[in-house]
């Protein structure tokens, strides 16, 4: 069922970018899968595949579908997906030289396969352009990028707690709170500081205690106004995280200025929407949101 969904999702992508052959003389339609992770890579993706009036890639994160678009007498699949691996994405075609794909974010650092494939070296004219389509491509080793996939995910672990914890005080469920907040301290414990870059390491030594010092006593309590008077810090020391990590998703910043006993307070959201975790049901939509991180 899920492969038949993928499919269905793959179809709709590819009939809803039809349209743009209608800009490319000469056109040819093709699918090809891409890896990638996020809207990053598929910012990248297709800005290294385009060439104006000749070729047009729109890449989908969930299926990892491409559909390519080009004049076929300018240029072919092969020199897109080229174009694509030289900017450290892989293909079933082609794969990225691998330090191009070292010095992708985390984010986008797919999993890759172990495989070796033979250099090439070649220019062709694309327009007006020319462009050197050199692919070198070594042994990528399967169990150092499951470790690395590893770490980025606990990272990302910490921040889905956290929201967790969130949520849970919207909806003034103490029980709830305290659970998710036993959760973010074993993610706390688990974060590896020789795996952080510099900045990282910086933060995280100014914030680890307080982080922990603040989720065990919103784990020791029931009660959700205690609870809440921590979580005050807790986001505080959060957002200072969140600003020099990378998230796949956008994340808002909000702010109640009646939270804090007037002083004003602020969270971390998923959602646009506002759900108040300082005042739940009773102010619930009381606040805005102030910062967008990406």
């Amino acid at each position: 069922m899920k492969s038949i969904s993928k499919i269905g999702m793959a179809m709709t992508f590819l009939l809803s970018y039809t349209v743009c052959s209608a800009q490319i003389k000469n056109a040819q339609v093709e699918s090809v899968k891409i890896l990638g992770n996020c809207e990053m890579c598929k910012k990248t993706i297709e800005k290294a595949g385009n060439v104006l009036n000749v070729a047009e890639v729109n890449w989908d994160k969930n299926t990892k579908i491409a559909i390519l678009t080009y004049d076929s007498n300018k240029t072919n699949r092969d020199e897109i997906l080229k174009r694509v691996a030289l900017n450290g994405y892989d293909s079933d075609t082609y794969l990225a030289p691998s330090d191009v794909y070292a010095k992708l974010s985390d984010c986008c650092q797919y999993e890759r396969k172990a495989v070796v494939t033979a250099k090439t070296n070649t220019t062709k004219q694309v327009g007006d352009a020319k462009i050197d389509l050199k692919i070198e491509i070594v042994e990528h080793k399967q169990e150092v990028v499951a470790e690395k996939k590893q770490d980025v995910d606990l990272w990302t672990v910490l921040f889905d707690h956290y929201f967790a914890l969130k949520d849970a005080l919207v909806k003034t469920d103490g029980n709830t709170a305290s659970s998710k907040a036993n959760m973010f301290l074993t993610a706390i414990g688990e974060v590896k500081m020789e795996k952080l870059s510099s900045t990282q390491h910086n933060v995280w030594m100014k914030i680890q205690k307080d982080l922990a010092f603040d989720a065990e006593h919103i784990a020791d309590t029931k009660e959700a106004s205690h609870q809440r008077d921590h979580f005050i810090t807790l986001s505080k020391n959060m957002y200072d995280l969140i600003k020099v990590s990378k998230q796949e998703t956008l994340t808002y910043y909000q702010f109640c200025p009646m939270a804090n006993k007037g002083k004003g307070a602020h969270w971390l959201s998923k959602d646009n929407m506002i759900k108040n975790p300082y005042f739940g049901s009773k102010m619930l939509g009381c606040g805005k949101t102030i910062e967008l991180i990406n």
